[in-house]
C-alpha cells in the first residue's frame, strides 16, 4: 500500500512540472477566402518616391489632323488622332455617327461618308495601363451657305432726297453658322461697313438681317446700293469661302437747284458781248457813231417842218 500510494505521488509531480515548463500553443485561424496574402513580387523602390510618383510623371500627348475640322453639310468627313507616347494600350474615337472606334496601333483615322448633323463633338481618347483615360475633343463647324441675299430700303420707296437718311437692310436667308457670317454693305465698288451677328452659338441654318444707315448726296445719284454675305470659316475652311451676293439697288438723288450758269446762259452773255463790242467798240467809235446818227434825225425832221 506505501509503496503504490509513493509511485501515484511521483506520476502526479512529473505531470504538473511539465505542465508548468511548457505553454499551450493555439493553431493560427486560416484566412478568409476573400484576402490573398502579399505578393513577393514587389516593384523595386525609385529616387522619385515610388509608384505614385511614377503615374504623375506620364502624359497625354494626343494629336489631332486637323486641329479644326470644317465640312459642308451632307459632305464626307476624315480626321487623324494619334499618339506618339508610350504605355498606352489603345486608342478610339467616340462621340460621332455610328459606334466607337477602337485600334492597337499609336494612330486611328476618323472617316464619316456624309455629315447629316449640325452638333457634333468628336472626341478621341486613349487608355493608359498606368493613368487610365485620356482624350481630346475635335472642334467641328458644319456649315451651310446662304440660300438667298437681298437688299431692300426699310420704309421708303422712289427717289431720295439729298442729305436726309436712309436705312438699308439686308437680309441672308438659311445660312449656318450665322456666328460665321460677315455682311458687308456698298455703294458701288465702295464698302460702307462690315457686320457680323452676334448669334455666335447658333450652330443650325437661321436667316438674320442687318442694316446700315446711309446719307445720299447728289453725287450718288445713279449709283448702286448692294450687299455681300460671306462665311469666314477661319484657315482650315475651303480656300475660297462661300460667299453670296444680293441684286443691286439702283439710286434716284433729289437736291434743291441753285442759281448756276448753265450753258444756254453763258453762250447768251458770250453773244452779249459780241454784241456790246460790235455797237459799242473799244476807243470811243460807238460814242461817235451815236452823235452822227443824231445829227442825221434832227436834219430830216427840220427838212419835212420846212416843206409843209
Amino acid at each position: 500500500m506505501c509503496a503504490a500510494g509513493w509511485m501515484l505521488t511521483l506520476v502526479l509531480i512529473r505531470l504538473i512540472g511539465s505542465a508548468t515548463s511548457s505553454p499551450l500553443i493555439t493553431p493560427a485561424p486560416p484566412l478568409p477566402s476573400h484576402i490573398s496574402p502579399p505578393s513577393t513580387n514587389l516593384l523595386p523602390p525609385t529616387s522619385t518616391g515610388g509608384r505614385a510618383e511614377l503615374v504623375a510623371t506620364v502624359d497625354c500627348n494626343l494629336k489631332i489632323s486637323p486641329s479644326v475640322l470644317v465640312v459642308r453639310f451632307g459632305d464626307p468627313a476624315k480626321a487623324n488622332c494619334s499618339n506618339p507616347s508610350t504605355g498606352f494600350s489603345f486608342l478610339g474615337w467616340e462621340n460621332i455617327k455610328g459606334d466607337p472606334l477602337y485600334t492597337m496601333e499609336n494612330f486611328l483615322v476618323l472617316s464619316v461618308d456624309n455629315i447629316t448633323e449640325w452638333s457634333i463633338n468628336p472626341i478621341c481618347f486613349a487608355t493608359s495601363d498606368l493613368r487610365g483615360p485620356c482624350n481630346i475633343s475635335l472642334p467641328l463647324i458644319v456649315y451651310k451657305p446662304p440660300e438667298r441675299v437681298s437688299i431692300q430700303f426699310l420704309n421708303h420707296t422712289g427717289p431720295m432726297f439729298e442729305n436726309h437718311n436712309y436705312t438699308l437692310q439686308c437680309t441672308v436667308q438659311d445660312v449656318a453658322p450665322v456666328g460665321k457670317l460677315v455682311v458687308t454693305f456698298y455703294r458701288g465698288q465702295t464698302p460702307l461697313g462690315r457686320f457680323r451677328s452676334s448669334r455666335i452659338a447658333e450652330k443650325t441654318p437661321v436667316n438674320e438681317t442687318f442694316t446700315r444707315i446711309v446719307t445720299p448726296h447728289r453725287g450718288d445719284n445713279g449709283s448702286q446700293y448692294w450687299c455681300e454675305a460671306k462665311l469666314e470659316l477661319g484657315p482650315t475652311g475651303p480656300q475660297h469661302p462661300p460667299v453670296e451676293m444680293s441684286q443691286n439697288l439702283p439710286v434716284m438723288v433729289l437736291w434743291n437747284p441753285e442759281v448756276q450758269p448753265t450753258k444756254l446762259h453763258m453762250k447768251e452773255e458770250k453773244c452779249l458781248e459780241c454784241e456790246v463790242e460790235t455797237t459799242q467798240p473799244l476807243g470811243g467809235r460807238g460814242s461817235t457813231n451815236s452823235y452822227r446818227g443824231g445829227f442825221i434825225s434832227i436834219a430830216l425832221l427840220a427838212h419835212l417842218i420846212n416843206g409843209l
